[in-house]
């Protein structure tokens, strides 16, 4: 599994609205010179986002972007999956309710659904907070 630039980049764009939480709407023109990420691509990130309720939007003169809830209750698993889509590492796993025909005698089906299980359990145990938390510790800044 390889993550996308739209999936990493998502991931900055958040963080720096975390590091705004509570505060007011934050342009997309402030997240890109600050992040260093195109306008526009930020824009095609945005629908994502907003259509899986991590984001709010406000129009208008003091408009922008805001989390649509606090950092500690958005995980790196949420940002992941509302970019990436499915996180699977095969495609039979990328539903609940796996319908390839080979599943009952797939040797190797075990692998593959330890992996996706331990993948999701470790990015849904990362919240905004803790990378913010983290990077605020000294323990780097949070480079994606």
């Amino acid at each position: 599994m390889k993550i996308s630039t739209k999936g990493r980049y998502a991931l900055r764009m958040l963080i720096e609205l975390a590091l705004h939480h509570e505060k007011d709407y934050v342009s997309l023109k402030e997240i890109s010179e600050r992040q260093g990420i195109s306008k526009k691509y930020l824009e095609q990130i945005v629908p994502m986002l907003n259509k899986s309720g991590i984001l709010r939007t406000n129009r208008g003169n003091k408009g922008g972007y805001m989390l649509a809830k606090p950092p500690r209750e958005c995980t790196v698993g949420d940002v992941l999956r509302a970019t990436e889509g499915s996180l699977a590492p095969v495609s039979c796993l990328d539903y609940d309710v796996n319908t390839c025909p080979r599943a009952e005698s797939c040797a190797t089906l075990f692998v593959w659904e330890g992996l996706s299980k331990t993948v999701a359990d470790y990015l849904n145990s990362i919240t905004l907070q803790d990378i913010l938390d983290h990077a605020s510790d000294g323990n780097g800044d949070y480079c994606i």
